[in-house]
């Protein structure tokens, strides 16, 4: 059981940073497929709060859940773990 207070936390690429104080972030995942038992991709994409404009295209981050900041952003920018060349 997840204890009180805790936030979930993806890690994903920056696709667009085009918006001010926000990025879209894709988040890749490997699911199961029921019958056949091969793992298959499955992309989200997901608005973030960026504060500071860091983010680049082609970083790698970590978001963290948050209240609604916006009509679709629901997402935090925690941490850039690896900046885009």
């Amino acid at each position: 059981m997840k204890e009180r207070g805790s936030k979930r936390q993806v890690f994903g690429t920056v696709v667009s940073n085009k918006m001010d104080k926000t990025v879209t972030v894709q988040v890749e995942r490997l699911v199961k497929h029921r019958l056949y038992k091969k793992y298959v991709r499955r992309r989200s994409t997901f608005a973030a709060h960026d504060s500071r404009n860091d983010c680049q295209v082609g970083d790698k981050v970590i978001i963290t859940e948050s209240r609604p900041l916006s009509r679709t952003k629901r997402w935090r920018v925690s941490r850039i773990v690896e900046k885009a060349l």
